[in-house]
């Protein structure tokens, strides 16, 4: 089955351009320098209907919904708790209440530690003694080894950012990691055969808890996809520059970029 997968944002938690900086990528015109915090949106038909999946709703999500025409989410699944990741949680508000009105709530998938920090954060929304009446109509419901929505499958994927262990996400022929730091071994069987995988690569310059463009470029490798997109990308890197010095089948993504996805077969 075929949809379609859209790039909502593309940087790092502090997005490009950073607050307080004038360097080169900061201060340049090309729209593609200009990032948002981490997000993707998929989108398929589901007989004459559209069905809308987000990974991780970040701080700049209303933007990003915005610019995308969202009328509708029906689910979110989140890759971990950072706040660049989920503080745009309370602006599913609108959405829920489309899928509220057809009998539910969005469900919002997450890992145990994950639910833990949007409980936390989030009370007003998930305290059963809570009374705001427009708080969003979600609900968390266990990541496990991943989630089905509407028949499309999103396996779990186990990465590691720094030394927390966070979620990547397969569906189909694409797959998912941002935040990775160190992808583990057992991993990497879950990532074979793949028209697209999108890796997280920061900077030139190493870090604790992020890869360098030269680390993904070598799972890029090994895992062999088609087509390789990087995405939380900081300010060091410029989008044209850096795009001509990666090999073949490898580029920046970069806030709006869309292409179709083979989503798998639709469970019946």
């Amino acid at each position: 089955m075929e949809g379609q997968l859209t790039f909502l944002g593309t940087g790092t938690s502090m997005g490009v351009p950073t607050l307080g900086c004038s360097c080169a990528v900061c201060t340049s015109t090309d729209p593609r320098d200009r990032r948002s915090r981490p997000s993707i949106l998929l989108r398929w038909l589901e007989g004459d209907k559209e069905r809308v999946v987000v990974i991780d709703t970040g701080p700049d999500f209303r933007e990003q919904a915005l610019r995308n025409s969202l009328r509708r989410v029906d689910a979110v699944f989140y890759t971990h708790g950072h706040a660049d990741h989920i503080m745009g949680l309370d602006d599913l508000r609108p959405l829920s209440f489309t899928v509220f009105r057809e009998g539910g709530n969005i469900p919002l998938y997450a890992s145990d530690a994950t639910a833990d920090v949007l409980r936390s954060m989030y009370d007003y929304t998930f305290s059963p003694r809570a009374t705001y009446a427009n708080r969003a109509r979600v609900s968390i419901q266990p990541l496990g080894d991943g989630g089905s929505v509407h028949g499309v499958s999103f396996i779990r994927i186990p990465v590691l950012h720094g030394e927390m262990e966070i979620a990547g996400f397969r569906f189909g022929r694409t797959a998912y990691l941002t935040d990775v730091s160190t992808i583990p071994e057992s991993s990497f069987a879950l990532l074979e055969d793949l028209d697209t995988v999108i890796l997280s690569a920061l900077r030139r310059k190493p870090h604790p808890n992020h890869a360098t463009v030269d680390q993904a470029v070598g799972w890029a490798r090994r895992i062999g996809a088609r087509q390789t997109w990087f995405t939380h990308i900081a300010h060091e890197l410029g989008h044209a520059e850096t795009d001509r010095s990666l090999p073949e089948g490898v580029a920046l993504a970069y806030d709006g970029l869309t292409f179709p996805i083979d989503l798998g077969s639709l469970s019946l």
